[in-house]
């Protein structure tokens, strides 16, 4: 977003709108323009992109209302969001970072301060967790908060100091790869991973991703080879290629980095995608988190056609047409599903689609389309440049090649870790110094939560298959406040398309509070375990699918956790009728005692 402070908008809307629509031919991007430049989208904003985009005011309403990043109440000029995952260190020294800025700033965080000069709130994890307690300041990640750094962000908001004019080492994003292996030790010079595909053939470089067998990074691991056979057999007017940089799980980081210093070989990934299944328009679906890497990122996809490595005739090759297009998200998890990336691709709710027809086939506009996460693609272009033999010769029979992790938590060498498949997780807690560890959360929150007795197991698909997000609880850690976390997560970012996530999400998160409040009984602890499997078994997309999982996870390997915070009665309302006055209290700003139950 801006990198400065915003001012106010003096032309009509109707000239703001049309310049925003000029900017880009997407539906989010355009609302997200708007959104910056606005600080809210009206509805008069929203009839007016309508009547510019040619589209009905409905979609273009519940596009608004579906996203988290854009807002039909105005924001502050600083629009400050604190990133909540339990990871990061959100909660500083005891003391929560973002009740110190509220007050400092007299704002109540979730609302926008009457001057309109600055709203803070809370939003999932930002992908900085091995940055320390961080927040978004419209759009910017400061990173390795603590008091003394949030006393001095309030001053500069009071003052209206433009973000430029802040320190820039506040803004600074390490990479922090601790250690690296196949993709990131290997340098990647552009363009290289294309000239051996042109030297080798375009049909040779298929069968030599099919035989490296690279898996999708993302976690479901479909052969990649296999997926752009499919594509290109397909039938359509047009191919497209989709890289999915929306990595929204809690805890995980990994696509920043190769975003920030191996883009080369992402985009060259994708271009040989292109290659093979004959497509000529890719889409790098970033999302809203990362929306800072923007400028970066197009300045070396303009780089790229500028020495022949995108665009017409790539490489002096007669015929091999292809160009990328960056679209931003608007912090919705769920975009990270293909389908419903492809959806938001084409102006719509990020809503999953029913699955046959699959993207292969029918995808991006209905036709054949190939998704593949950041890794995938980048694996995919050190293949056709070092060979399928290069890439089998690490992993396992099973999980073959690398895979990069995000390692977050207590530990004392938080950030990026490469290794083979077939690593065990004792391995990785010793590398990233952790000690004294009560559990790891692998995958993100719809993963596996471990235990230290399993910590000999390894990561591959064969027993533990991860998106690449490593999240280490120390024995200090409440791990039901973990868990709470992740189902306020899912509750939330629920796209309510079916009932069993829709309702069961939230069911969850309120059985959840209960125990965690004290006020949870054995019959609570019960019916998780029955919805969460419900809920595991009936929801229509993969959120859905794995949003119990870390309920499960701990009721059966950390029943301690649940049984040490129930109530000793047999029985507990479900209904607490003081805390439902509370309400009224406040409407009469009444706190006596005749004024509650007890």
């Amino acid at each position: 977003m801006n990198s400065v402070g915003r001012t106010e908008r003096t032309e009509p809307l109707n000239v703001t709108v049309a310049g925003a629509c000029a900017q880009s031919r997407h539906l989010l991007e355009v609302l997200c323009i708007l959104q910056q430049q606005l600080l809210h989208l009206s509805d008069q904003t929203v009839c007016a992109v309508s009547e510019h985009l040619g589209l009905p005011v409905g979609q273009v309403e519940s596009v608004v209302e579906f996203y988290s990043f854009l807002y039909k109440t105005p924001r502050g000029k600083y629009h400050i969001l604190f990133s909540n995952c339990p990871s990061c260190g959100f909660r500083q020294d005891g003391r929560n970072l973002l009740h110190v800025l509220c007050d400092r700033l007299h704002v109540v965080a979730g609302e926008t301060r009457a001057d309109g000069l600055v709203s803070v709130d809370e939003t999932s994890c930002i992908g900085m967790c091995d940055q320390g307690a961080a927040l978004l300041v419209n759009g910017i990640p400061i990173t390795r908060l603590d008091s003394v750094k949030i006393m001095r962000v309030a001053e500069r908001v009071e003052t209206e100091v433009a973000l430029s004019d802040w320190p820039a080492e506040w803004f600074r994003v390490e990479d922090n790869i601790r250690r690296s292996g196949l993709l990131l030790k290997n340098g990647f010079a552009a363009g290289a991973g294309i000239r051996a595909a042109l030297a080798r053939g375009f049909d040779a470089t298929l069968a030599e991703i099919t035989r490296s067998g690279l898996r999708g990074r993302g976690g479901a691991g479909f052969s990649a080879g296999i997926k752009w056979a499919l594509c290109r057999e397909a039938q359509g007017t047009a191919h497209y290629v989709l890289c999915n940089a929306d990595e929204g799980e809690p805890g995980t980081f990994k696509d920043r980095v190769l975003l920030h210093s191996h883009a080369d070989a992402v985009f060259e990934g994708m271009t040989l995608c292109a290659a093979v299944i004959g497509a000529k328009q890719g889409f790098l679906y970033l999302r809203g988190e990362y929306r800072y890497l923007l400028p970066q990122l197009q300045t070396m996809l303009t780089h790229r056609r500028e020495v022949g490595l995108l665009g017409n005739h790539i490489l002096g090759q007669r015929g091999f047409d292809f160009d990328i297009e960056i679209v931003v998200g608007a912090g919705a998890y769920i975009c990270g599903e293909e389908s419903a990336l492809i959806e938001s691709l084409e102006g719509k709710r990020g809503v999953p689609r029913n699955r046959p027809p699959f993207p292969v086939t029918h995808g991006y506009l209905g036709q054949p389309t190939v998704v593949n996460n950041v890794e995938t693609f980048a694996a995919a272009a050190h293949i056709s440049l070092r060979s399928s033999a290069w890439f089998r010769a690490a992993g396992t029979e099973k999980s073959m090649g690398s895979k990069i992790l995000s390692v977050s938590g207590d530990c004392s060498a938080p950030g990026i870790y490469e290794y083979p498949f077939g690593v065990t997780m004792r391995q990785v807690l010793d590398d990233c110094g952790a000690r004294d560890v009560q559990a790891v959360q692998i995958g993100g929150p719809s993963g596996t939560l471990i235990g230290s007795a399993e910590f000999h197991r390894t990561l591959g698909f064969e027993d533990l298959p991860t998106g690449g997000s490593f999240m280490v609880f120390g024995h200090e850690r409440d791990l039901l406040a973990m868990i709470v976390n992740f189902a306020h997560f899912f509750a939330h970012e629920s796209c309510g398309f079916c009932t069993p996530c829709r309702v069961g999400t939230t069911l969850l998160k309120n059985g959840l509070d209960r125990i965690a409040n004290g006020h949870g009984t054995q019959y609570d602890v019960d019916e998780m375990k029955r919805l969460g499997i419900l809920v595991k078994q009936r929801s229509h997309c993969g959120l859905g699918q794995t949003a119990a999982n870390s309920v499960l996870d701990c009721l059966h390997r950390f029943p301690h956790v649940f049984e040490q915070r129930l109530a000793q009665d047999s029985h507990e309302p479900c209904f607490d009728l003081d805390a439902a006055l509370e309400e009224a209290r406040r409407i009469t700003h009444r706190d006596d005692a005749a004024a509650h139950l007890d």
